[in-house]
């Protein structure tokens, strides 16, 4: 969601841009011979590890029961399997199978909107159905899903597979999954089953916690029912602050408000607060929310503010991207981040409007000639990683305090990161899903630049580093399980109490692993590998630099710029100014 711009940006006009008239997103699966012989990549075109996902074949069903007979023939031959959405939005490789000989099942054709009963306000829908049709749908029949992750271009499948929210402290919390009544689950049978089992799960089944998040490991979500609300309106304010008490504010913050979020600013010492609540339907105001990250961007600009950051990283330029970082900012605030009281202009706040015009955006979807999201990959684009956690709302002070104290020692290390809007902080509450949010909680969501070149670190890399695994390991963060590089789930699912329960449901859906990859295993804490020492791997998240990979003067401490702290368990000293670390 890059949004750099600067008047410099008309030097680098002369660059080479792959696509001249992108339109709407590339798919995600190719294949050479017509559904045989495919690679799978995510929406920004590259894995953290960089690596090509093959498969033999992709199949897709247009029902159910195609569903159900694609996938007893391949169990059938004990085949592996792993099921891919139209959008593959998810960052770590949870949509590739094991080998060259796999099936992807794609959820494309999935897309039906099966009932909406106002009366009962519930909604069952397929799982192929995208974020952006259910808000529409249900807005038509005067409901409203009450909480919703901010981009649209979202499967409902796929958001609830890898615990996809918004942000509240409110109700149920702001994870989708928990407004869910029921699910349909097609998984791997044994001979007498036909090589196929269909299982119908309510709120309250046994194994009901566990397929609310499964990472995709269960099989494939047929379809899924809902609990909606009558349609409401909000009222919206962004209100910036020095971030001098952010930490003194954050929780009772998000219990103040439903819709509360935070936008902070480091370097700048800022935190913007969105002050966001229900209000009367009566109240006048039809304000509508399309977010400037999300909106259509054209190619040629996008090539010349990626060639930009380029030159800004290769000269070391720190003060090129704190001013244009404050550019960006002040556009941002002045333009109140794309909202606007009607569907053309901001006038002021509040911006008052029906819950379906201000929850979520995705307008790049609808790109034209000529232009495109941020991050296609069609382009030369942004290009970037995404560190996403969630630390316990107690704990999230204190961590703030010390990301505040390392922009002390170093002011510009987070200009980088307010060239593409900031921290976002958002709210979730502890779920009874086996892999969703174990407490309440405060999710810092942190994009920032990524080289081409996986041998060259980034400016003031050191201090993201240590950022990402404060977070990780001083302060226990639970990591987005669509987001973040491999280092962030090293040793994760122990964080899950009841990380058990869900391996035990796995066994019995999935026996023979079928729809289980390496990366799973790893994840799940099946398997060793999530992190891979090789030269360079902690430039890109790879691994945790420790003396096994000669990094460490003294396991157990950080070491920062040449100095050691003693505040974590690992150490990292990724840096342009000393040492990159790699296997020697």
């Amino acid at each position: 969601m890059v949004l750099l711009r600067s008047k410099t940006t008309s030097v680098f006009l002369l660059i080479f841009v792959a696509c001249y008239s992108c339109s709407p997103p590339e798919e995600p699966i190719k294949c050479s011979s017509e559904n045989t012989n495919c690679t799978i990549t995510n929406s920004y075109g590259a894995f953290p590890d960089r690596s090509t996902c093959r498969a033999a074949e992709v199949a897709y069903p247009t029902t159910e029961q195609e569903l159900i007979s694609i996938m007893a023939e391949a169990t059938k031959n004990r085949r592996k399997m792993k099921v891919a959405t139209c959008f593959s939005h998810s960052i770590p490789k949870l949509v590739c199978p094991d080998g060259q000989e796999g099936l992807l099942i794609s959820t494309k054709y999935l897309n039906h909107m099966l009932k909406i009963d106002v009366e009962a306000m519930t909604m069952t829908i397929e799982s192929g159905v995208t974020l952006r049709q259910l808000i529409n749908e249900a807005a038509k029949a005067g409901l409203a899903l009450p909480y919703t992750p901010y981009w649209w271009g979202l499967t409902i499948g796929g958001l609830l597979s890898t615990g996809a929210h918004g942000s509240t402290l409110w109700a149920n919390g702001s994870s989708v999954h928990d407004y869910l009544l029921e699910l349909q689950i097609v998984s791997p049978g044994g001979a007498e089953d036909g090589y196929v089992k269909v299982r119908r799960l309510k709120d309250g089944d046994k194994d009901f916690n566990a397929a609310k998040v499964s990472l995709g490991v269960l099989g494939v979500i047929s379809q899924v029912t809902l609990k909606l609300q009558p349609l409401f309106k909000r009222s919206i304010i962004y209100l910036t602050k020095n971030d001098s008490n952010l930490g003194d504010q954050v929780a009772s913050f998000g219990h103040q408000h439903e819709f509360a979020d935070i936008i902070w600013y480091p370097s700048q010492r800022k935190a913007v607060y969105r002050i966001d609540d229900r209000v009367s339907t009566n109240t006048s105001g039809n304000g509508l929310y399309n977010s400037i990250s999300f909106r259509p961007i054209p190619s040629l600009e996008l090539g010349s503010i990626r060639t930009l950051e380029e030159l800004l990283e290769h000269l070391s330029y720190a003060n090129g991207k704190c001013a244009s970082a404050k550019k960006i900012t002040s556009k941002l605030l002045n333009t109140a981040y794309g909202l606007s009281n009607n569907d053309d202009h901001f006038t002021g706040y509040p911006v008052v409007g029906f819950h379906n015009r201000l929850q979520a955006s995705g307008t790049c979807l609808d790109s034209h000639h000529n232009s495109a999201c941020a991050w296609d990959r069609r382009v030369n684009g942004a290009f970037f990683h995404q560190t996403t956690f969630s630390i316990s709302l107690f704990l999230a002070k204190s961590f703030i305090q010390d990301v505040q104290k390392l922009i002390e020692m170093e002011p510009k290390a987070m200009c980088g990161v307010e060239l593409y809007n900031g921290i976002l902080m958002r709210y979730v509450k502890a779920s009874s899903a086996y892999l969703g949010k174990q407490e309440d909680a405060v999710d810092f969501d942190i994009t920032y630049y990524r080289s081409k070149n996986p041998m060259t670190p980034r400016l003031y890399e050191d201090i993201l580093e240590e950022v990402e695994q404060l977070a990780l390991f001083k302060y226990g963060a639970l990591p987005h399980w669509g987001k973040n590089r491999n280092l962030a789930f090293d040793g994760t699912i122990n964080k899950y109490k009841n990380a058990r329960e869900f391996l035990k449901v796995k066994e019995v859906y999935d026996p023979f692993g079928l729809f289980s990859s390496a990366w799973t295993d790893q994840i799940l804490g099946l398997k060793n590998g999530v992190t891979i020492a090789k030269e360079g791997c902690a430039l890109e998240g790879l691994c945790i630099c420790s003396e096994d990979i000669h990094c460490a003067p003294k396991k157990g401490y950080y070491c920062r710029l040449g100095k050691v702290y003693k505040d974590a368990k690992v150490c990292t000293r990724i840096t342009s100014k000393i040492n990159i670390c790699d296997v020697s």
